[in-house]
Order: C-alpha cells, then sequence, then structure tokens
C-alpha cells in the first residue's frame, strides 16, 4: 500500500551566493558574478532566485566558473560566476539560493 501513495519531497538548501556584478556575453546571455556566502553552489543543481526576500524564478545552474576554469562546486567564501537557465533578467544584491528535493520515506 505505500507504494501506491504520491511521494512527498522535503527541500534541503545546500548554498547560498549573493549576486555583485552582472555581465552580459554576446550570444551566452547574463552570468551572474558571485560570492558564496554559505554553503555550497554546485553545478548543476536546483536553485532559487531572490530579490528583496521574494522568490522570483526557480530553474538550475548551467554552468559555474571559478576565475577562467570550470568548477563542479564552490564552497562558501570564494566568488564564482554561475550562468542560470532561461534567466536574465539579474541584479547586483540578488541572492541566489541553491537546494535539493530529497524524498521523505511514508510510513504506515
Amino acid at each position: 500500500m505505500l507504494g501506491l501513495l504520491t511521494p512527498v519531497y522535503e527541500e534541503i538548501v545546500t548554498g547560498e551566493a549573493e549576486v555583485r556584478e552582472v555581465f552580459r556575453i554576446p550570444r551566452i546571455g547574463a552570468i551572474a558574478g558571485c560570492f558564496v556566502r554559505d554553503g555550497v553552489i554546485t553545478r548543476g543543481s536546483k536553485v532559487r532566485f531572490l530579490r528583496e526576500g521574494t522568490i522570483i524564478w526557480k530553474g538550475t545552474v548551467t554552468s559555474l566558473r571559478r576565475f577562467k576554469d570550470d568548477a563542479r562546486e564552490v564552497p562558501a567564501g570564494f566568488e564564482c560566476g554561475v550562468g542560470l537557465s532561461d534567466y536574465q533578467d539579474l541584479k547586483a544584491g540578488d541572492v541566489i539560493e541553491t537546494f535539493e528535493e530529497r524524498e521523505i520515506p511514508r510510513t504506515a
């Protein structure tokens, strides 16, 4: 019977970065120059884009760079460049919050 129930997911915040500057690159779009304040920003992770505390957009991190090198993850205290999927309205001071969805096991 437990297999017939719909799964329940919980969002767990894995990292938080503040947009310091926005770079416009032709044919690529906007890249957010960020400072990672907390946790770890990972390429391919799901992301919430916050402006003044309200969620504006949800999507994924498509590219993550540290200086000129591609990076898989960037820990707290470092700067990085973040490319977001399908979102170009970036402004300095915005917050990028990465999260993962974990399934909560059902019990009887």
